[in-house]
């Protein structure tokens, strides 16, 4: 791509359609709700909004790439297709028994996250191969042609063939899915050995089980969508954001839709580490908060944090192994059914609850205005004031406070015997709360401190709640960049095209078998280069390999880089001492006499990452004139106060604004708390920290700013 390229960035939430064009130095941006029977016509019509904006065709695009939470959402939400599965006799259990984990050891009445598959669509089947792959019996194809009766009896949707040690030998899952597509083909069917081809059962298992949950919808989205934009007359790429920072191409999207699971937070992990390289930050915490969900990532020196494991819709205080596991490269972070829309209700202890049920678009939140009856985190900033109902969304989409009142008074007031500025706060605090521990959990399970980082901000609903949330964590400094409204969108159009191939090959360094690894890693390559090529356009590619290794007799590995060229019994040593380095570096010891084995290889293809701009110096600083004032409820302590209200885009670098204050802009609304104040940095983000932490803003940004009055 030239620097003088088009490109767009569109982003599908529960809630909102975003959509963002970057156009040589400037950028465009829209925003529409999410048609969830039809997806896609939301997508048109966001993009018919950005193009008018931008002045240009469909058909002068470059490049579009799209992620979306579509499939996160079916999984949270559990809206996906009615799934079976067919699994080796007498493990049809695995992915409810998964590691006997009671991820809290002191209650009694521990529900465990219920499979995606119900225990009367686990169909066993008798085969069996050996942990290498060894054919020890052969398949039963009565017992498959049984269960293909079963399953048209029961109108199944979709299909995950699970069987085991497939990761090793794929044959007996093709032959399967070739059974069940020839009798059946209207059923969508996913092999474990394709969709996660490496050991540990349960994980695999889950992972083919969430890819068959979510494909039939995702596959005829995507292939949808492809030919209706087609027919309006585009003629460049379209990219699929992946989970794990890459773009692929749509047919590989449609086949492994479990790899978008995370595309839009991704993108949104993407947007945060190029804004933190823009204004010279190394380590922050980035907070997307959408309608539907709230997503929370470390990002470590300009780089987020990422993982081969990611676990789905926690559903117990955010703790780990109360969701659904999948085994995928995957930016690591975690998500909890916080947004915008998510729903606020009195549980049986009469204690105020906030999601995981979101309101979506359809009907939204009370105050769209659209049949919605229930409360939501929307209706709560809106009755509190932290929304202004006639300047949502620059004013084109106003918000009904009467109905937003009705629907707090009638489910929440009367409940507690509270007024309605009360509920709203509690319902403000609780889900403030919610972000703020999952933020703590996911911290703690990293092993990473997070109180001298900062808190980057962005999606319609995180600039509201950021600074609330910064102050629980203990964290001293908070950013909204522009653009926060949309900042997925952006950040999709800052991810290379890339494709990353992970397969299991079990390699006990004492005996390492050159030979059958090179092979291995070329047929990887090969793989992940023919989907990535075309995409890249004639950019050029760069091939990463990385192993998963450990001491023998451990139960989890640890990620160590592998050099590119061919390898000989001479590499044994390197491996060796690349491993323990990076053992060293997380553990500060090393086992010595201990043998180390390689469990699973990997091979990432990509193009080059974009470049992104820095801004190095503060300008001077000066003091805006608010444009209006308007009465604010705010929570701690509970009390109504009058706020400055500012339009960001009159805002030019170096506006020092201080709290209480609202900077309202085109997507989203930054509230600034009283003892809080903001600076409006070179790259027009708003770095916000409490009033007696200015100087060290200052300091970590550039020169102290020079004070002047604005006249």
């Amino acid at each position: 791509m030239t620097g003088n390229s088009i490109k767009l960035g569109i982003d599908i939430g529960g809630t909102f359609t975003d959509a963002a064009i970057e156009l040589a130095d400037q950028r465009f941006t829209a925003k529409t709700l999410t048609t969830h029977t039809n997806p896609d016509d939301g997508v048109l019509a966001a993009m018919d909004l950005v193009l008018a904006q931008a002045g240009v065709e469909i058909s002068d695009l470059d490049l579009v790439v799209h992620g979306t939470t579509l499939a996160t959402n079916a999984l949270i939400e559990r809206k996906g297709a009615k799934t079976a599965m067919l699994t080796t006799a007498g493990f049809r259990d695995v992915v409810e028994i998964g590691q006997e984990y009671r991820f809290d050891l002191f209650d009694l009445f521990l529900e465990l996250p219920a499979p995606l598959v119900p225990r009367d669509l686990r169909i066993p089947i008798r085969e069996r191969l050996g942990a290498g792959g060894r054919l020890l019996m052969p398949l039963d194809e009565e017992d498959v042609v049984k269960a293909i009766d079963r399953l048209r009896q029961a109108d199944v949707e979709s299909v995950a063939v699970c069987l085991m040690h497939s990761y090793a030998n794929v044959a007996h899952e093709v032959r399967v899915a070739k059974m069940i597509r020839a009798a059946l083909p209207d059923i969508s069917v996913s092999i474990s050995g394709e969709v996660a081809p490496e050991m540990r059962e349960f994980e695999r298992f889950c992972t083919a089980c969430a890819n068959a949950y979510v494909q039939p919808k995702m596959a005829a989205y995507l292939l949808r969508l492809d030919e209706r934009l087609k027919g309006k007359g585009l003629n460049c790429p379209l990219l699929m954001m992946l989970s794990g920072g890459g773009l692929t191409d749509i047919a590989t999207a449609a086949a492994f839709p479990i790899r978008l699971v995370e595309s839009g937070p991704a993108g949104g992990a993407l947007f945060s580490a190029s804004i933190a390289a823009e204004n010279g930050l190394l380590d922050v915490v980035s907070f997307d908060m959408g309608g539907t969900t709230a997503k929370l990532c470390l990002i470590d020196n300009g780089k987020p944090q990422t993982s081969r494991t990611f676990e789905v819709a926690r559903v117990y205080k955010h703790k780990k192994g109360s969701g659904t596991p999948v085994r995928i490269p995957v930016i690591d972070m975690v998500e909890i059914g916080s947004g915008g829309g998510s729903l606020a209700k009195l549980d049986s202890l009469g204690r105020v609850t906030v999601g995981p049920e979101s309101a979506g678009s359809e009907p939204g939140p009370a105050a769209f205005g659209r049949g919605g009856d229930q409360p939501a985190v929307t209706d709560a900033n809106l009755l509190l004031g932290k929304i202004n109902p006639a300047g949502f969304a620059g004013g084109k989409f106003p918000l009904d406070l009467h109905a937003s009142e009705t629907a707090m008074t009638e489910h929440i007031c009367k409940k507690l015997a509270a007024p309605t500025p009360e509920a709203s706060a509690a319902v403000v605090e609780i889900v403030e709360e919610n972000m703020a521990a999952a933020a703590r959990v996911h911290a703690a399970e990293s092993g990473k401190e997070i109180r001298n980082r900062v808190l980057i901000g962005f999606g319609g609903g995180a600039p509201l709640h950021v600074a609330n949330v910064m102050a629980k964590l203990g964290m001293k400094q908070f950013l909204v960049p522009t653009g926060a409204g949309v900042g997925s969108a952006v950040g999709f159009l800052r991810a290379p095209v890339s494709y990353e191939v992970v397969r299991s090959l079990h390699q006990p360094l004492a005996s390492f078998d050159a030979d059958i690894v090179n092979t291995s890693l070329e047929e990887m390559k090969d793989t992940a280069t023919r989907i990535v090529e075309p995409a890249a356009l004639d950019q050029p590619l760069t091939e990463v390999r990385s192993a998963s290794m450990r001491y023998v007799g451990q139960g989890h590995e640890i990620t160590v880089p592998v050099p590119c060229h061919r390898l000989s019994q001479q590499d044994n040593a390197s491996l060796r001492e690349a491993f323990e380095t990076k053992y060293r570096e997380i553990y500060h010891r090393n086992v010595p006499g201990a043998e180390v084995e390689v469990i699973t290889w990997s091979v990432l293809v990509t193009a080059p990452v974009p470049d992104v701009g820095v801004f190095e110096a503060l300008p001077d600083s000066y003091n805006p004139e608010p444009n209006s004032f308007r009465t604010v409820f705010e929570t701690r302590p509970l009390a109504q106060v009058d706020y400055a209200v500012f339009w960001r885009p009159d805002l030019e670098p170096g506006a020092q604004i201080v709290g209480p204050a609202a900077i309202e802009e085109e997507e989203t609304t930054t509230i600034l708390p009283r003892g809080m104040q903001a600076t409006i940095l070179g790259s027009g983000a708003i770095l916000g920290c409490l009033v007696s932490d200015q100087k060290l803003s200052e300091d970590s940004l550039g020169e102290p700013a020079q004070e002047k009055t604005n006249a």
